[in-house]
């Protein structure tokens, strides 16, 4: 997604103050301090902060009370990373003209600053009460309310704006930003079109369009924006990410492409990273290890889902052998961000630093072991690793190709998930854990695990709660055969985006051209955790998609007794549920083949005695396996860490 920075933190200009303070003074003192402020504007805008500095102390020495001055020198302190000393020249700008709207606007790009995001709101509502056609107070509020999850509201404050500046190609980006996390991916793109009509130039609206495109299951139109947006910015890593991402849900990318387009994106991070190549890290292999995560995933989201566990129970037991620190790449804060913090020998928050800075703040820790958890997934920062901020850098979790970052050493995977074969479409050295990459943290709500609803239902109800993005044809045409198969079957389908009438149109249309008619299908929308897990109380058999598998959705669907037909492939991403099948001693539900997929699901949903025992005694299984046994995850994620720094004590 855009970033919403520009709109955030842009700073009146002289032309501002002019229309919105100190109108009616001219006494020589003032009009010589005016003449200051003038030259002090022109070395701002030139990038000369201090200089500018210099000229607005200077005016404010013949005019105290000229709140102009007190703005512009709040302006460059807050450039010059002051923000404290910023607010106190806003405040005081209010004192001597409190109907200044521009010093009302300043302070609360301010508080952004700051992280202070509800005073932030306050401040931008003030400007707006003083001057209600103030557009980018306007466009400044709904970045605010967007970043604290009221998006509604931020939508609400973007079309305020656009009716004030119709052509304002960033706020169209911004308010589809907006009507993307409600789930209007439709509106969302056309906003994006029209950011585009009036500047196709425009590449961050290139790659939101993308976004948009890819949500609405349209890849190789997503494709192709995120390529428009490359073309425009080559350096724009962020829509690089997002392309890579995108040929995962290909079944018709091969591993030769995604290896290569990820090793253009890891060429791009290296030519802009000043990386040192000397490491001060005291080269003792039994020593206390300093591990540091990075990652915008520390909050209720399926990353942690994966990492909770692990961090308690890595804690717990490598007392005296290891510490960690976790590096936060997102402003949203909630119990699950308490309760990781509460973990760590050091929490620190990198999303206002560039990647400079927090590889600076990162090697000041004097971290030994750098884990990205993200790879090219949302809110990464895979950049900074091409500054080699520690000696030992490593990618695991949350993503299942290479990154293509050179200066990132290893990848985590398992003897189950990345054979061999697939090692050369990887520019990370491969090291696996002995029987998973991944454990589940148990979720932590009251959702027991009820009798099959087949025997009260009279049919069986296929289920897939993965995003609608991976149910590619092949995967329609394959479901459509199961169902076919299996007489009177259901398949009931959960994704974000059902909650468009429209796009559950499209989906019924597309199993109507196979033979299934819509009665057949259920689809339903988000919904709350606990509601959400609640729903598998009404699935006998989860289907796998392909190739692009589920993961947090198996580990929820084998937790509430329900197993899961899935396909294994020839690549990382696509062997996901073969790990997570075997290691929760379920075999024989990993299929070959397509026809295998079928004639399995066919085969487990025609012995329901069998389904009725197994639904009973799978929860109690999976957690008593690898899967979800955190304290012996623990043992095996240390040893390779213990590993992998020894072996760079070495070189």
């Amino acid at each position: 997604m855009e970033t919403m920075e520009r709109c955030k933190m842009a700073l009146f200009d002289r032309f501002a103050a002019r229309l919105f303070g100190d109108r009616g003074r001219d006494d020589k003192a003032e009009r010589d301090a005016l003449d200051l402020i003038g030259q002090g504007n022109s070395l701002e805008g030139e990038g000369q902060y201090e200089q500018a500095l210099a000229f607005y102390e200077k005016a404010l020495l013949l005019a105290p009370n000229l709140a102009r001055a007190h703005l512009n020198r709040g302006n460059v302190l807050l450039q010059l990373g002051d923000v404290q000393g910023a607010l106190v020249a806003y405040e005081t700008a209010l004192v001597h003209n409190p109907t200044y709207a521009a010093a009302n606007y300043n302070m609360g790009n301010a508080y952004v600053r700051l992280g202070r995001r509800e005073a932030a709101l306050g401040a931008y509502h003030k400007a707006i009460a003083l001057k209600p056609d103030f557009v980018d107070a306007q466009v400044a509020l709904g970045a605010v309310l967007d970043d604290l999850g009221k998006f509604e509201a931020a939508a609400k404050s973007y079309r305020h704006a656009l009716a004030l500046q119709p052509d304002y190609a960033q706020v169209h980006s911004n308010l589809g930003n907006a009507l993307t996390k409600l789930g209007q991916f439709g509106d969302a793109a056309a906003s994006y079109r029209r950011a585009l009509e009036i500047d196709p130039g425009y590449a961050e609206a290139h790659n939101n369009l993308g976004n948009a495109l890819k949500d609405l299951g349209r890849l190789s139109e997503a494709e192709t924006c995120y390529g428009r947006a490359l073309r425009l910015n080559p350096v724009y890593t962020e829509a690089h990410s997002n392309l890579l991402f995108v040929l995962n849900y290909s079944d018709d990318c091969g591993p030769s492409r995604s290896l290569s387009e990820a090793q253009l994106y890891g060429a791009t991070v290296k030519r802009q990273a000043r990386a040192s190549a000397n490491s001060g890290n005291n080269r003792e292999p039994e020593r206390c290890l300093r591990v540091g995560f990075v990652s915008g995933d520390f909050r209720t989201h399926p990353v942690s889902y994966f990492f909770e566990a692990v961090l308690d129970a890595l804690v717990l037991q490598t007392s005296g052998r290891m510490e960690f620190f976790c590096y936060s790449n997102h402003l949203d804060n909630d119990s699950v961000t308490e309760r990781i913090k509460s973990l760590c020998s050091g929490w620190r928050s990198i999303v206002e630093l560039p990647d400079e800075l927090a590889a600076m703040r990162i090697k000041d820790d004097e971290i030994d072991i750098l884990i990205d958890l993200a790879g090219h997934t949302a809110h990464n920062r895979l950049p900074l690793f091409a500054w080699n901020p520690a000696p030992v850098q490593v990618s695991w979790l949350g993503y299942f190709a290479t990154t293509g970052v050179a200066a990132m050493d290893h990848l985590i995977a398992d003897p189950w998930t990345l054979p061999e074969s697939e090692e050369v479409n990887f520019t990370e050295k491969i090291w696996r854990l002995p029987e998973t990459r991944l454990c589940f943290t148990p979720p932590d709500v009251s959702v027991e695990v009820n009798p099959l609803p087949a025997l009260s239902n009279g049919y069986l109800t296929f289920g897939c709660f993965n995003n609608l993005t991976k149910m590619n044809d092949k995967v329609v045409a394959l479901w459509a055969q199961v169902l076919t198969a299996v007489p009177d079957s259901r398949l009931f389908l959960k994704s974000p985006q059902f909650k468009v009438v429209s796009i559950q149109q499209s989906v019924a249309e597309r199993f109507a051209v196979c033979g299934i008619a819509p009665g057949r299908l259920m689809m339903e929308g988000l919904s709350s955790r606990a509601e959400y897990l609640k729903t598998y109380q009404r699935v006998d058999i989860a289907l796998d998609p392909f190739p692009y598998t589920g993961g947090t959705t198996t580990c929820e669907a084998l937790w509430m007794g329900v197993p899961v037909v899935t396909l294994a492939g020839e690549r990382f991403l696509s062997r996901q549920g073969v790990g997570l099948l075997t290691n929760a001693g379920l075999p024989d539900w990993i299929a070959n083949n397509t026809d295998e997929y079928l004639s399995s699901a066919v085969s487990h949903a025609s012995n329901l005695k069998n389904l009725e025992l197994l639904r009973a005694t799978l929860r109690p299984q999976v957690l008593a396996s690898p899967l979800f046994d955190a304290s012996r995850f623990a043992l095996h994620f240390e040893a390779a860490l213990r590993n992998m720094w020894q072996r760079w004590c070495t070189q």
